[in-house]
């Protein structure tokens, strides 16, 4: 767990550094392809880099505040839900961390995620939906589960990805857009240089929804593996786990306030109409397959 710890640490680090020199990369191509200059080229690049370095520092203090308001979460009292916080609390000391804030999404949904930048960061969210339908134990075992994530810093890793991939999405359509308005009106006498780089840029566009969705797996399904067992050894109780994950497995209904950049924080897919095939889902998803959670929970609790 420790070294799970120290390489979530590690790769959202990484992660910010790919970014930044993927995005000063994309700067100096589509430079060069609006310009046909090289010092212009090599402006853009620097800009993009500036741009890149200022968004991935916000992106790492503010992430967590900007998926709880794409979440429409609303932050919630003791007086508000005593039972729910304090669940949160008791299984926070149990955990050795921080009672962190407690968020209530509106929606009849059931799913829960974690956000945040480390420990004395963060906060956990669950949809009303699932906040009625849970027993206690059900409760315990979910709050325990993203209190994990918490505490193995995959929440930092988390909240940056949701940034960045939302930025690369709002680069590419930049670009292919002003490519389509402004090709008619292009000169035609560019160089060959300049033409092998025009194509580049659109490869790249083109191809950042993928490079998004390598990112997406870049969350490792392990990390899901490794929450729900750090839930069953903080509740002591792994059915509590299993018997919450078999009601939300069930649920069909789609979590209306979700999108494929916040997806991967939930418990489960919360995109329920976008699933498409099954082997094809599970093949590029960043949860494990439920049956597999519940099996290696049920396991444990023998």
């Amino acid at each position: 767990m420790y070294k799970q710890i120290s390489a979530n640490k590690r790769n959202t680090a990484i992660l910010l550094f790919i970014f930044i020199a993927f995005f000063i990369g994309i700067g100096y191509v589509f430079g060069f392809v609006y310009t046909e200059d090289q010092n212009s080229a090599i402006g853009f690049m620097g800009v993009f880099g500036i741009i890149a370095i200022i968004y991935a520092i916000i992106s790492y203090f503010a992430a967590g505040k900007i998926t709880l308001a794409i979440s429409h979460a609303k932050e919630i009292k003791k007086s508000d839900n005593p039972t729910l916080y304090r669940t949160v609390e008791n299984l926070s000391i149990a955990a050795g961390l921080p009672t962190p804030k407690i968020y209530l999404i509106d929606d009849t949904a059931l799913n829960a995620f974690a956000t945040g930048r480390d420990p004395n960061h963060a906060a956990v969210a669950i949809t009303k939906g699932l906040l009625d339908k849970l027993e206690k134990v059900e409760l315990e075992g979910v709050m325990a589960h993203e209190l994990s994530h918490v505490k193995n810093y995959d929440i930092r890793m988390q909240s940056v990805t949701v940034a960045l991939i939302g930025m690369i999405a709002l680069l590419s359509d930049i670009f292919l857009r002003s490519m389509f308005y402004s090709g008619r009106s292009r000169s035609r006498s560019n160089s060959k240089g300049n033409g092998i780089l025009l194509i580049v840029g659109i490869a790249l566009a083109i191809l950042s929804p993928i490079i998004a969705k390598l990112m997406h797996l870049a969350i490792s399904r392990q990390r899901e593996y490794l929450a729900d067992a750090s839930a069953a050894m903080i509740t002591r109780y792994p059915q509590g786990l299993v018997r919450a994950l078999e009601k939300i497995s069930a649920d069909t209904e789609p979590l209306e306030v979700a999108n494929k950049a916040t997806a991967h924080l939930y418990i489960e897919n919360p995109l329920r109409n976008e699933q498409g095939m099954k082997w094809l889902n599970n093949m590029f998803s960043t949860h494990p397959p439920m049956e597999d959670r519940i099996a290696r929970l049920s396991k444990m609790g023998r």
